[in-house]
This record gives C-alpha cells, sequence and structure tokens, in this order.
C-alpha cells in the first residue's frame, strides 16, 4: 500500500510521484491541515443531519495520505481504479476521497483544471487559452485522397481504414495567428 511514511523515505520516487520536494509537501499539508476543520464542518453542515457531525463513517486515509493520494492523481494522471489499488482503497471511496480533498488543497495551491469538463468544441484562440494557457502552435493531420495505386503492397499502404479509400497523409502545426510553421511530407498509412 502506498502512503506518506513509506514514500517519503524516498525522496526521488516522491517527486516523481507527486511533483513536489518533501519540504513543500510538507509546508502546503501544514496549511491544509488549518484549513482542515473548519472545511469538513461547513461541508457536513450543508444538509440537515439526524446525527451530529463527527457521528459515521470516517474516512479510511488520514489526510496526508488522502493529500498525497489527490497529487499521485493529478501528477500521473491514472485511473480511480489504479489509485484505489495502490492506496487500498475502493474507487468509489478514492472518487470520493479526492472530491473531498479538492476544495481545501486548491485554496492552499492551485490545482491544474480539469480537461474532462470540457463538454463542447473550442472555437476561438481565448477558449483554447483558457484551458491551455502558454500555447504556442496547434498540431493536425489531413488525409488527402489519391488514385488507387496498381502495386498491391503500394494499395495495401496507402488505403485508409477511416475513409474507405486510398489516402496520403499530411500533418500540419499552425501558430495561433493561423500562420502554417511546419508542412510534412505525405506519408502513406
Amino acid at each position: 500500500m502506498l502512503n506518506y511514511s513509506r514514500l517519503s523515505r524516498k525522496p526521488l520516487l516522491f517527486r516523481s510521484f507527486t511533483g513536489l520536494e518533501l519540504s513543500e509537501f510538507d509546508s502546503i499539508y501544514k496549511e491544509i491541515e488549518l484549513k482542515y476543520p473548519q472545511y469538513e464542518i461547513k461541508r457536513l453542515s450543508k444538509r440537515k443531519r439526524k446525527r451530529n457531525i463527527g457521528a459515521g463513517n470516517h474516512f479510511k486515509l488520514q489526510i496526508r495520505d488522502r493529500f498525497l493520494m489527490l497529487l499521485v492523481y493529478y501528477k500521473l494522471y491514472i485511473t480511480h481504479t489504479l489509485s484505489g489499488f495502490l492506496f487500498d482503497l475502493d474507487q468509489s471511496n478514492v472518487h470520493r476521497d479526492i472530491q473531498h480533498m479538492e476544495p481545501v488543497v486548491t485554496s492552499c495551491i492551485p490545482l491544474p483544471q480539469k480537461l474532462y469538463n470540457i463538454t463542447r468544441r473550442l472555437r476561438t484562440v481565448e477558449e483554447v487559452e483558457l484551458y491551455f494557457p502558454g500555447f504556442k502552435a496547434f498540431i493536425d493531420c489531413t488525409e488527402q485522397e489519391i488514385q488507387r495505386p496498381k502495386n498491391k503492397r503500394k494499395r495495401k499502404n496507402y488505403y485508409s481504414g477511416k475513409k474507405k479509400k486510398h489516402t496520403v497523409k499530411t500533418q500540419y502545426i499552425v501558430n495561433k495567428k493561423g500562420e502554417i510553421l511546419h508542412k510534412s511530407n505525405k506519408h502513406k498509412k
């Protein structure tokens, strides 16, 4: 099982799993530890409760390990299933823990915006800049139809299953202004 005490013994792994040094993690954790009790009381006071705050099931992991799980999730971009395996939790508990920890952690450090919340295609440069600050270029590819090659080997290489035709592919790199920075040679398959 992955936890803070085990991972902190290996600083290089800690840095590669979380993106933070141990000292940075500890300083942020102290701030989270101060803010967490007020956040938890506020969170639990939102709905009408029949039992007192503090009653009921408690989280399996301590705050420090839940913060570590959140950082590993964001740094490595792993699924809830893998997070559950690493931290010995069910994937629904991983989701719940991350959901409850995000507001507190966001108040201490900025977290990257979730890209899976994009429900529509980004149409303007400003919209793209919002989700990808400081982007330099777009990379895209097109398929251009060609005549069916007579040679059987070439025919197989140039067949596009996507278009159901024989095509060549060209890759373009375009900047914010719409200028083509690079155009690749035509490629088969």
